[in-house]
């Protein structure tokens, strides 16, 4: 229990880090002798002392003055210092930790732009505007459409990346960067590389200068807090922006810092919240579990369910109930306060179980316990419940289970859950109508998967759930700078026809011939007909040449030749 109260303490909201900077100050400078000698006490030794009292004030509660505020603003309301991944770390480990040596440093270091997103490094290669820009397209009801531009010098830029990506090398990834060092795609394209090749700082940092890049092309309205600024995902300069953003709250997740990965979460599904084309929702209540943001769950769970019918995602008929059962362990509520939310919890947390049967044996395998026999051998939560799955349920389910087993590890958690399924068990030997109803809504609802759930299965990389992406997606060609695109994509510039166009059906002889002859060069006719029935004939003849080889080869016939036999042969004839 006492690492569980320190975790509430360090993942809540900050205005007593705030005061800590306030009575640091005060406690340089010598005091006043009109302070009062009650602020002089908590400026003593006993600061620590001072903000767990504060805290423990505040806690989980509905009555502190910072819990009205944030109620007073939009649940997607993203705050400009939380977007600092050194804001959390400095709660955990102190600003002497985690900033070092830098602060004698800033004041030898270059003058670069402010930005919120991240801080230019100095390994960085010095930073000229690539070509990219922000515009505004139209501003309608209180919100504004905004799109990125690359001029003429990016575009032929990304058409060189496009020849870098039918390379599949990536040391010409390497090569463009050299001479583009703030090409987006060509850093998203070899962050990927790096990753996989398990070099995560560099993946990380690379990420890290394709944001930078993109926070200077910033239009001077475009607002990160506001929530009312838009961006068109169909467009792929701006489906850039996402991808990066993406994964850069990947990486600050994995950096276990989950509140500044959530405020990025909350930034990327403000530009879209009607389409939400990279699926956020799927993953926002992750976030909030983590960082034990549980009233921002709750009430975005409220204000939406309206609208988008939340409750039928399988993480959020979870998590939400997990939620208030967290919510209910505070030790800062009365005892009314904890009966109603345990109670709402119980109940949420069954008609969880009954809507996703399937998710219970899978969740607790991975979580490493052993069901009751009731459990594993009754035929609402058996095998049948997982095969008779629709597929789109079959990836989602997976997906909450691969990503939040860990949420549910703990002895507490297991018990309450333990409690709930057997209460669901008697319900359906009851026949509750309820259960009627979950399994129509199931057979409905659940066919097919709309795409951007596809497209967050794929970027999230969680094994449990690709294993259950259908084959159409699969099998489709995809590169990490722009997966599953839209199919209704508004291009603002096309790539142009390469000059070598007949290269492709250039013929393995003509290669050859190429290889040891640089000077080498078949003649093709202009006109793009003419240069496909020129390779179709070339590559006829080469294979009748080919075969005509192979006919040779076969006939070829080897004797042995018959020394014993030759007896006056002269042995000198070898010599």
């Amino acid at each position: 229990m006492i690492f569980i109260y320190f975790g509430s303490l360090l993942d809540d909201d900050r205005p007593a880090h705030e005061l800590l900077c306030c009575l640091t100050l005060l406690k340089k400078k010598k005091p006043c002798k009109s302070a009062p000698s009650r602020t002089q006490n908590y400026v003593g030794d006993d600061i620590d002392a001072f903000l767990e009292t504060l805290e423990k004030k505040k806690g989980m509660s509905y009555q502190s003055a910072d819990h009205i505020a944030t109620e007073n603003r939009p649940v997607l309301y993203v705050e400009h210092r939380n977007l600092n991944p050194e804001t959390e770390l400095k709660r955990y480990f102190g600003a002497r930790a985690v900033l070092g040596d830098q602060r004698s440093k800033q004041r030898q270091r270059q003058f670069h732009r402010c930005t919120w997103m991240t801080i230019f490094k100095d390994t960085w290669p010095r930073f000229s505007r690539p070509g990219i820009s922000m515009s505004l397209v139209e501003s309608k009801d209180g919100i504004q459409h905004f799109t990125f531009e690359h001029n003429r010098d990016y575009q032929q830029v990304q058409f060189k990346f496009f020849d870098a990506v039918e390379s599949m090398d990536p040391n010409n990834f390497v090569v463009l960067l050299q001479l583009n060092p703030y090409h987006i795609d060509s850093l998203l394209q070899l962050s990927d590389v790096c990753r996989i090749q398990e070099d995560q700082e560099t993946a990380r940092d690379l990420i890290e200068r394709a944001l930078y890049s993109f926070e200077c092309a910033f239009h001077p309205v475009f607002s990160l807090t506001s929530g009312t600024c838009r961006l068109d995902y169909r467009r792929p300069e701006n489906r850039a922006f996402y991808l990066v953003l993406f994964k850069h709250m990947t990486f600050l997740e994995k950096r276990g810092c989950p509140r500044t990965a959530l405020e990025y979460c909350k930034l990327i599904l403000s530009l879209d919240p009607d389409n939400d084309p990279l699926c956020m929702l799927l993953i926002f209540d992750f976030l909030c579990l983590r960082c034990r943001e549980y009233t921002t769950l709750i009430r975005l769970y409220e204000e939406w369910e309206v609208h988008r019918n939340l409750s039928q995602l399988p993480n959020f008929s979870f998590s939400v109930a997990l939620s208030y059962y967290h919510l209910s362990q505070q030790e800062d509520i009365s005892p009314v306060e904890n009966q109603q939310l345990k109670q709402k919890s119980n109940v949420l947390l069954q008609n969880a179980l009954i809507m996703f049967p399937g998710a219970l044996m899978p969740l607790l395998d991975l979580c490493t316990v052993q069901p009751d026999a009731v459990v594993s051998s009754h035929a609402f939560f058996g095998p049948s419940s997982q095969i008779g799955q629709p597929p789109a349920l079959s990836e989602l389910v997976s997906l909450y289970v691969g990503r939040c087993h860990s949420l549910w590890k703990e002895a507490g958690l297991m018990l309450w859950l333990e409690e709930n399924v057997r209460k669901v068990l008697k319900r359906v030997d009851l026949h509750d109508p309820y259960l009627e109803d979950c399994q129509n809504k199931r057979k409905q609802r659940y066919q097919s998967a709309p795409r951007n759930i596809h497209r967050h299965v794929l970027m999230s990389e969680i094994k449990e759930a690709t294993a259950t992406l259908p084959l159409e997606v699969t099998t489709q060609p995809g590169m990490g700078f722009d997966p599953l695109p839209p199919l209704d994509s508004i291009v603002s510039y096309i790539r142009p026809e390469r000059q070598n166009m007949g290269a492709s059906n250039e013929s393995t002889l003509s290669l050859f011939f190429r290889s040891l002859l640089p000077n080498f060069n078949l003649q093709r006719p202009e006109d793009r007909q003419e240069v496909a029935r020129a390779g179709r004939e070339l590559n006829q003849e080469v294979n009748r040449l080919m075969v005509a080889m192979r006919d040779m080869l076969a006939n070829i016939q080897f004797h042995e030749p018959q020394w014993e036999n030759n007896h006056e042969r002269d042995e000198e004839e070898w010599d």
